[in-house]
């Protein structure tokens, strides 16, 4: 008998250690130095490399899940509901949970936090959990196919300058540095369905899209518009007027860079933004 308890005991010892290892996932964030780089350099790094980089990162103590659930608590209980809630609905959702899942939450939370508050979240929550069940950081369209790149953080510094939600990602090569520059910075840009960016010209530089998921649009002035997918490249000649986002019915991924023109810096081309693609124009493209 105290053999078999020894062996019980054990076998419910093993078991109870082996449900809390988790593998530990690199959260790799680059918002904070892609928006706030320059003007705040410390919160940038903080932002990055400690709270995400760091306290992120413990996700074998506790879970991504988990975190989000506590981190879109956390948000909704102070009334925060701009594009940060947005953001770390959409995570919450990539971390697995369920629809089901954070109607329940908000709900319950709405005794606790406030009625208006809940409402508030619920708007954001239902675009991100839609009808159809796309995912606002996991699929490009009805065939679910997984992003290949990070969609990155809402792109809240352009966001005038688009029709619909867009996401950036800085892509920064693994053997620089940390303050080292990239001789061609690139960022990875995701529209969601719908999303555009307004008629626009660059100057100093050639832009190069290079399309890596989804199905999206290019289009320059007095041209007729082009339908993009993965694989496909688009070189835009310096002062040319023209816009590009996704389908209508799907995400779309590209990755941007400049190669400059004349005596212009490689990466960096002046924007010079004009007036958005409307939905008269835009619906007229074929579904």
């Amino acid at each position: 008998m105290t053999g078999f308890i020894k062996k019980t005991g054990w076998l419910i010892i093993m078991a109870i250690t082996t449900t809390h290892i988790m593998a530990q996932k690199k959260i790799v964030q680059t918002a904070g130095r892609t928006q706030l780089g320059e003007f705040a350099p410390e919160f940038a790094h903080l932002n990055d490399d400690v709270l995400f980089g760091e306290v992120w990162s413990r996700n074998d103590l506790l879970s991504l899940r988990d975190r989000s659930l506590v981190t879109i608590t956390s948000l909704i209980s102070q009334g925060i509901t701009d594009n940060s809630l947005k953001y770390h609905l959409q995570s919450a959702k990539n971390n697995g949970i369920t629809h089901t899942e954070v109607a329940e939450a908000i709900t319950h939370m709405a005794f606790y936090a406030g009625w208006p508050k809940a409402w508030a979240a619920f708007n954001l929550a239902k675009e991100v959990w839609t009808d159809n069940g796309t995912d606002a950081t996991a699929h490009t369209d009805s065939v679910n196919e997984p992003l290949p790149f990070p969609i990155g953080s809402p792109n809240t510094a352009y966001a005038q300058y688009f029709t619909g939600n867009s996401h950036l990602a800085a892509l920064t090569p693994k053997n620089i540095e940390h303050g080292e520059q990239t001789v061609l910075p690139m960022s990875n840009v995701t529209f969601e369905p719908g999303c555009r960016n307004n008629w626009h010209i660059h100057h100093g530089a050639r832009q190069i899209l290079i399309c890596v998921a989804g199905k999206g649009w290019y289009q320059e002035w007095g041209k007729p518009a082009i339908a993009l997918k993965a694989g496909d490249v688009i070189d835009i000649p310096e002062g040319v007027k023209h816009w590009h986002g996704a389908q209508k019915h799907a995400w779309f991924q590209h990755i941007a860079t400049h190669v400059a023109v004349e005596n212009s810096q490689p990466g960096s081309a002046p924007n010079e933004w004009l007036e958005p693609v409307t939905d008269e124009e835009y619906n007229k493209l074929p579904e």
